[in-house]
């Protein structure tokens, strides 16, 4: 009876999401006021005179667009206690992502608006598409396994973690009683046991949908199968039909989730859901169906900004309505836990304007994301920089690539470097690199751990020239042309590789 009262409830809730995204504009028109509004008496407020704003154009005008940098030491500060710094009141919860050039971690507050008004309102939205659009199934039949990170709490009493503990330390009762595995097994900090101990767990359990980063969840339903030796998930678990995914591009892994789970009909449900905020969802579940519904009455404020003209001294700053189908844009933010014109780092593009549909169509900079692990350019060169510095060697030129995820859902970086002078040791070489790399990002050192998903990296020497072979080949020599150094495709890699 419980599962079809939930039923219910979701596919009625599907009309309000209708209802609000029909109303985009208008919602993003008075959301910038709200936000305002609410700051006027935070340091931040008072810094950039909010009482003062009355336009989005004052707004824009007053606020320049903030980098993590701009705004760490005011988070440094909310984390040690502060209250009323970026957002009224004190903030409990920060999400740890992945670092800058200047520190390894980024934090990200969380407020409890935020929780309440974006992330939780729309997890409830993601599960009214799917119970609205599968009117034959019932997603409440069973329980949600979603896997999640760890947390610490500090001598203030905050809370500092990866997003999936936030939301989990916070979900209602409702949604607790209708998950696995129990909180104190999804928060234990030892990746490796926590996944052997949560597949054991859940063998026996009737399962219906699952979410979380596609590198660990395979990791884990193939540990699974192997336990249980079912043939097929769903043949352990009847009712299992929704995975909800997000944070890494997931083609990839779509081949290899399909040979497991079975052969009845099975969604995937993509979300684009960061520590920042929970920005859009796929509303169109079949296969072959491009962009995520931008949700836009949910405390966040979008500003766009064409990715040719980002750099620049006085770029474009588009709201909703200005938007075009076919460009590419920076993505700014502001959000009800004080992220103000937050540059987010990713580029987007429309595929349609009624409701208003994104995909994500990369990173500012270049960047490498095969498990979540948000390696960027400046990772990289820092870490050759300080590698070559104790190996005393030198390169010419490198571009980093991935390597797919095999049949057991382990993957790797490839790296092709020119050397300029060599080192003694590759073998070392190899090993400096990857802790090197564990140093400067959080993320990536998450992803290495316990050598489970993403595997050492792969060191290839290519010769003198080749990089600028490829070039040439390209017709890309001199002016500003250069190698791109992260992909997220093995494409260049395989090109450059044919030249050898």
């Amino acid at each position: 009876m419980q599962a079809q009262i939930f039923n219910w409830i979701f596919k009625s809730r599907y009309v309000i999401f209708e209802r609000n995204q029909a109303q985009a504009i208008v919602s993003q028109q008075n959301l910038w006021k709200e936000l305002v509004h609410l700051a006027q008496a935070t340091e931040f407020g008072k810094k950039y005179a909010f009482k003062d704003i009355h336009s989005l154009k004052d707004f824009q005008q007053a606020i320049p667009p903030q980098s993590y940098e701009d705004l760490q030491v005011s988070i440094l500060e909310m984390i040690d206690g502060r209250a009323n710094v970026l957002w009224p009141g004190k903030i409990r919860f920060f999400a740890k992502s992945s670092g800058t050039s200047s520190s390894k971690s980024k934090f990200i507050p969380i407020s409890k608006s935020s929780l309440e008004q974006n992330h939780f309102k729309g997890g409830k939205d993601m599960i009214s598409i799917y119970v609205r659009k599968n009117a034959h199934k019932n997603v409440f039949s069973g329980k949600n396994l979603s896997v999640s990170g760890t947390f610490d709490k500090n001598s203030s009493g905050v809370m500092v973690g990866d997003l999936s503990s936030v939301l989990l330390l916070n979900l209602p009762a409702w949604v607790q009683k209708n998950r696995l595995p129990a909180v104190e097994l999804s928060i234990l900090p030892d990746w490796e046991s926590k996944i052997n101990q949560i597949s054991t767990e859940i063998i026996d359990q009737n399962i219906s949908s699952l979410s979380g980063v596609p590198s660990w969840n395979l990791i884990l339903l193939k540990q699974v199968l192997q336990k249980s030796g079912a043939a097929n998930l769903q043949e352990l678990w009847p009712n299992f039909q929704l995975y909800m995914h997000g944070g890494v591009n997931f083609e990839p892994y779509r081949k290899r989730f399909e040979d497991i789970i079975g052969p009845k009909s099975f969604t995937f449900l993509e979300t684009y859901n960061a520590s920042e905020g929970f920005f859009a969802i796929q509303d169109q579940l079949d296969k072959d169906s491009k962009g995520m519904t931008l949700l836009c009455n949910h405390g966040v404020f979008y500003e766009f900004v064409p990715k040719e003209e980002w750099g620049k001294t006085n770029p474009s700053y588009l709201s909703l309505q200005d938007v075009q189908l076919g460009q590419n844009y920076v993505l700014l933010i502001s959000t009800k836990s004080g992220l103000w014109r937050y540059v987010i780092g990713d580029t987007v593009r429309f595929t349609s304007l009624h409701p208003f549909r994104i995909v994500l169509t990369g990173r500012i900079q270049y960047f490498i994301n095969l498990f979540g692990e948000e390696l960027v350019e400046e990772n990289a060169n820092m870490a050759l920089q300080e590698v070559c510095s104790r190996l005393q060697c030198s390169i010419k030129e490198y571009m980093v690539g991935p390597i797919y995820p095999d049949a057991n859902g382990k993957g790797a970086h490839e790296w092709l470097l020119e050397f300029e002078k060599f080192p003694d040791d590759f073998t070392v070489f190899g090993k400096l690199l990857d802790q090197t790399l564990k140093n400067l990002n959080s993320d990536y050192e998450a992803k290495r751990s316990g050598n489970i998903a993403l595997q050492a990296p792969i060191v290839s020497v290519v010769p003198n020239g080749t990089f600028l072979a490829w070039l040439k080949a390209k017709g890309k020599v001199g002016g500003q042309h250069k190698v791109p150094r992260l992909q997220n495709s093995r494409k260049i890699i395989e090109e450059i590789r044919a030249m050898r």
